[in-house]
C-alpha cells in the first residue's frame, strides 16, 4: 500500500464522516463538501492502486528481461560449445577420410574416375 492508497482511504473516511454530520445537523454546505472529498479520496486511492499495480509490472517486466538475457547467454554458449565440437569430428572424419584414400590409392583413384565420368556424362549437352 502506497502513500496515495492511504491518503485517498483516510480523505474518503472523511468525506463520509463530513457527509453524515452534514446531514445530521442539515448543513448542506458540508454535505457536499463531504461528497467532494469522498469522490476525491476516492480518486486518489484508484490512483494509488494503479501506480502500485504499475511498479509490480514494471518489477515483472525486469525480471522477465532478466531471465531472457540469462538464457541467451546460456544458449549462445551451448551453441558455442555445439560448433566446437561439430568442427572437431569433421575434422576427425576428414583425417579419416585421408588416411582411407591413402590406404587405398586405387579404389579411390577408380571412384574418382567413375565420378568424373558420370558427371561428364550427365552435363553433355546430347544424350
Amino acid at each position: 500500500m502506497n502513500r496515495d492508497q492511504i491518503s485517498g482511504a483516510s480523505r474518503h473516511l472523511k468525506g463520509r464522516a463530513q457527509t453524515a454530520l452534514g446531514g445530521l445537523t442539515g448543513d448542506p454546505a458540508r454535505q457536499v463538501r463531504g461528497a467532494v472529498n469522498q469522490v476525491a479520496g476516492g480518486a486518489q486511492y484508484a490512483y494509488g492502486r494503479v501506480r502500485d499495480r504499475a511498479e509490480d509490472l514494471a518489477e515483472d517486466g525486469r525480471h522477465l528481461a532478466e531471465a531472457a538475457w540469462t538464457r541467451a547467454d546460456h544458449l549462445i554458449d551451448e551453441g558455442r560449445d555445439r560448433a566446437r565440437d561439430v568442427r572437431r569430428r569433421g575434422a576427425d572424419y576428414g583425417r579419416q577420410a585421408i588416411r582411407t584414400a591413402e590406404a587405398n590409392r586405387t579404389n579411390t583413384l577408380l571412384g574418382l574416375a567413375a565420378l568424373a565420368f558420370a558427371a561428364g556424362w550427365l552435363v553433355r549437352s546430347a544424350r
